[in-house]
């Protein structure tokens, strides 16, 4: 498919991809706009998702800025891709204007950028693993949405959101006493979109070690970077609360 897309000279993109290849994007000439969970919002109202896809932040995404150097008046450009998305930069820089510009690679990371965790999204989501042909620009206003292969998404004022994993062994009284604490507390204190994922570590150990996690139960803030690590009995919810949402 042929992009053709108006690009002002300054600005920042953001790209996210799908698991099947499927894309949705922006360009912001203000650059003040943090637009990655506009993006998963556009994503489950187009394909009918139960929820945004937080989880494909940010190891399915591209970012791009373009500024004036103030010495030498010309345009700059930096361009960097996570692992999961590298394969497309064809279509990034026909979206983008770049040419054939070779994107620099985010350095892996396990704890962002995990194909198999990923992977288990998979029954919720199936559509996101499905190809729609879907290469779509968004952008927060009712005038200037570009779309390409799908219909226009509605337009949403979505503040931030987390993608959140908590780190259990077993299915015993302690795990259940976690879980249904730190669900009570998203649910009434967080007041921000998010996606937690439950990982049994009796059953999947790979994933404890790629995420850096000794003891549970563990409760990971994967996104909004820095990643952090919550461990203990969650007893102090106030606290729990506080170093999910803040730095």
């Amino acid at each position: 498919m042929t992009v053709s897309v108006a690009l002002p000279e300054i600005f920042k993109g953001i790209a996210l991809f799908t698991p099947g290849g499927d894309l949705v994007y922006c360009i912001d000439p203000t650059k003040q706009t943090h637009w990655h969970l506009h993006l998963c919002a556009s994503l489950q109202d187009i394909l009918g998702l139960p929820e945004p896809p937080h989880f494909l932040v940010p190891g399915c995404t591209a970012t791009i800025d373009r500024w004036r150097d103030p010495r030498s008046d010309r345009v700059r450009t930096s361009a960097e891709v996570y692992p999961l998305a590298r394969r497309y930069q064809p279509l990034l820089n026909a979206i983008f204007g770049t040419d054939d510009r070779d994107w620099h690679t985010v350095p892996w990371s396990e704890s962002v950028c995990n194909p198999s965790l990923l992977e288990t999204y998979r029954p919720r989501f199936p559509q996101l693993w499905e190809s729609h042909d879907l290469i779509l620009r968004y952008e927060n206003s009712s005038s200037g949405r570009e779309t390409a292969g799908a219909p226009e998404p509605k337009t949403t004022e979505t503040p931030r959101g987390y993608v959140l994993r908590l780190f259990v062994s077993g299915n015993n009284a302690t795990t259940k006493h976690t879980l249904q604490s730190i669900h009570r507390l998203l649910e009434r204190e967080l007041h921000h979109p998010y996606t937690l994922k439950v990982i049994d570590i009796s059953k999947h150990p790979e994933q404890a070690e790629s995420n850096h996690v000794s003891a549970i139960p563990t409760l990971v803030r994967v996104w909004p970077q820095p990643v952090k690590r919550i461990v203990g009995e969650f007893e102090d919810l106030s606290r729990v609360l506080q170093l999910i949402a803040t730095g």
